[in-house]
């Protein structure tokens, strides 16, 4: 797609196809013509002419969780987090990569567990999903929608926060004015007051 999205022409990725493994991409992002693919199972592509060619970066046994998210932050640079709470950096086309969280979200809700946060006795591992906002902060949504969690540069944990409303939540995010969005179950969409982490209410 190279004109807004009226016309599209596929791709093909002869690393996946010709494997005997079913992946399932989770996330991809591009600027210009740099992008990046994470799936599952544990797969990061890379390609820096638009998807024409894509190179397969390797990656550890040992990632908690699967890939969910990546996000292009620059020339060469990404940040990629697991379903588990894992955020790494790189900023040489995925040579190397930084470990931004001192630990995942389960050990955090063990060590917090008395903290007051409904429903984290039930987490299951797991994001339910997870958004960027563009200076970098990361709202994420429990497994069962019951409690969310926030994480921001230079925090060494995530952030865990009782939902401000009756219903499970489906999907949080930032809105442009740097202030939250919030879906639950059932179809209802509400808006923060303020910015960053602030009181719900309804749109």
């Amino acid at each position: 797609m190279k004109d807004g999205g009226n016309t599209w022409a596929p791709r093909s990725i002869p690393s996946t196809e010709d494997e005997d493994f079913n992946y399932h991409f989770n996330s991809i992002s591009f600027k210009g013509k740099e992008g990046w693919i994470v799936g599952k199972l544990a797969i990061l592509l890379y390609t820096t002419d638009t998807g024409e060619s894509w190179e397969r970066i390797p990656l550890s046994a040992e990632l908690p969780g699967d890939m969910v998210y990546i996000k292009v932050t620059g020339e060469k640079s990404a940040e990629m987090v697991t379903n588990e709470g894992a955020i790494y950096i790189t900023t040489n086309r995925g040579y190397n990569w930084r470990v931004a969280v001192q630990e995942t979200v389960s050990a955090t809700l063990n060590r917090t567990i008395s903290s007051g946060i409904s429903g984290a006795s039930y987490y299951t591992r797991t994001f339910n999903t997870v958004n960027r906002s563009p200076d970098g902060r990361y709202v994420a949504v429990s497994s069962r929608g019951n409690f969310y969690l926030t994480w921001e540069p230079g925090q060494p944990f995530w952030q865990p926060h009782n939902r401000a409303v009756a219903r499970r939540m489906q999907n949080m995010g930032w809105r442009a004015d740097g202030g939250l969005w919030l879906l639950i179950r059932g179809g209802g969409l509400y808006l923060s007051k303020g910015i960053g982490v602030a009181s719900i209410a309804i749109l």
